[in-house]
């Protein structure tokens, strides 16, 4: 019995080896995508820079054992009263999925169980089979299945922020113990299994009910029933003792109630246990239902012709004629700043005033001409710092750019207004900071860059403060990361 629950515990553990979070940075390495891949552009390898969730947390709690099924119980049912012991427990807890998790635990505790308390006189005025009390010390190393079953069973259209979650946990482990039987004549050490010395396994599963303080803690009722698959753990003495013929079973099992708190670790802003993957799916589609509404109406229809509803339009003076992006932008290849229309050398980075043609890069103290080069589109999504496909040419031309002048560049970051403002000024240098590790990496000397976050300080459109104040897409300009030459 004891080998067969080693092996269905294990058995239920390998498929959660092929969970994991998925990664949407872009790679461009010679790699991927590989023969291994789905053939997209968009497939990289896990990394810890990718993660989008904190996955790591510890847990500590106590409670109250009470054995429930064996010759000497701790639960009053016609021999003996209620007698209840102690209990703590540490663990090492890694989320897989937002559903599924494995705990590393370890339990300690003491059950009190029989006809008294050990801590007292065996009682003189019972009779014999009642004069036997036992009480049982005991260790535990076990390695639990977490299933989050709130995220597996949650209305969709519930929307509100998640405080309270069910969980389940099952698993196996190895026990240690020492059990000591008490009667009318003295109190002895009546069976003794040391912990990885001797061969005891044993199983517990249960349920627990979690109550999320903050981002950081979160507090927790659980109840675990525990087979021990040890019919002396009760203190009962040898196997076939007179008072382990007392009842059928051949396992002690006992019930644990206890109370905890968990401390989740990371540096985002979430854990992946609170993650609900279909709130975020619904959140998405209101966004682009509105977005789809606003294609519909048109209502301030498109003043310079160039195919964008001057709703989202956000250049809207573009010259007759001109190819524009998807926000109306007129298209600058080279981003030189002339615009394609005008630009006779539409691939390479030139002056104005040669038409977008380079000429000899005028060098004055060792920094390029002029005060400041802007790249425009290097947006990002909300509370994000991963650099998005479509701005990797962007960059790719900035690598360019920077390689072939003599100057040295400021890379800050922005964010919009929602958040705290410290909060948004840590997000705004992990932007500034992905992308100068980006430019590093495709080629840019390291000594020509600098990050900085500007946090909201610094918004395109000042007006969108707060955020509801202003559509979706001019939030999203306000989030982006730009450059200052020095």
């Amino acid at each position: 019995m004891k080998l067969s629950l080693a092996i269905v515990a294990f058995a239920l553990a390998i498929p959660t080896l092929n969970f994991a979070q998925d990664s949407t940075a872009v790679s461009n390495d010679q790699q991927y995508p590989n023969t291994f891949s789905s053939g997209s552009a968009n497939v990289s390898k896990f990394t810890q820079e990718s993660k989008r969730f904190n996955d790591w947390s510890i847990s500590a709690g106590a409670g109250v054992p009470m054995i429930q099924a064996g010759d000497l119980t701790s639960i009053k049912n016609g021999n003996g009263k209620n007698l209840f012991g102690y209990s703590f427990y540490a663990s090492v807890d890694k989320a897989i999925t937002h559903a599924f998790g494995l705990k590393l635990q370890y339990d300690r505790g003491e059950t009190r169980q029989g006809w008294f308390n050990t801590k007292d006189a065996a009682p003189a005025n019972s009779s014999l089979y009642q004069r036997v009390g036992a009480r049982t010390q005991y260790d535990g190393i076990s390695i639990l299945g977490d299933v989050n079953l709130s995220n597996l069973l949650r209305r969709v259209d519930n929307k509100s922020p998640f405080r309270w979650a069910l969980h389940g946990y099952a698993g196996v482990g190895v026990l240690g113990y020492r059990a000591y039987q008490k009667d009318d004549k003295s109190q002895r050490l009546a069976t003794e299994v040391e912990l990885f010395k001797q061969t005891s396994f044993f199983g517990q599963a249960g349920a627990g009910l979690k109550y999320k303080i903050n981002r950081r803690l979160d507090i927790e009722g659980r109840l675990m029933y525990v087979y021990t698959g040890d019919d002396e753990f009760d203190g009962g003495g040898a196997q076939y003792s007179d008072i382990n013929k007392r009842e059928d079973q051949i396992s002690d099992n006992f019930i644990n109630a206890t109370l905890g708190l968990s401390l989740k670790l990371g540096k985002h802003e979430s854990h992946l246990m609170w993650h609900d993957p279909l709130q975020e799916m619904y959140w998405k589609l209101d966004v682009l239902a509105e977005k789809n509404q606003d294609i519909e109406v048109c209502k301030k229809g498109d003043l310079d012709n160039d195919g964008v509803c001057d709703d989202w339009d956000r250049e809207l003076t573009t010259p007759a004629g001109a190819r524009v992006d998807g926000a109306g932008v007129a298209l600058d290849t080279d981003l030189d700043g002339v615009i394609d229309l005008y630009d006779q050398c539409v691939t390479v980075p030139g002056p104005v005033e040669n038409n977008g043609c380079p000429t000899a890069v005028p060098v004055d103290s060792g920094t390029v001409i002029g005060t400041d080069t802007t790249l425009e589109g290097i947006e990002f999504d909300l509370n994000s710092d991963r650099i998005l496909p479509s701005t990797t040419p962007i960059l790719n031309n900035a690598v360019s750019y920077i390689n072939s002048s003599a100057g040295t560049y400021t890379v800050i970051g922005a964010t919009d207004t929602r958040a705290s403002e410290a909060y948004n000024q840590k997000l705004s240098e992990r932007r500034a900071n992905s992308v100068k590790n980006y430019l590093i990496k495709n080629g840019v000397e390291a000594s020509k860059l600098s990050a900085v976050g500007k946090g909201e300080k610094s918004l395109k459109y000042p007006e969108c403060e707060p955020a509801e104040k202003c559509p979706e897409w001019k939030n999203r300009a306000n989030r982006r990361v730009y450059f200052e030459a020095k």
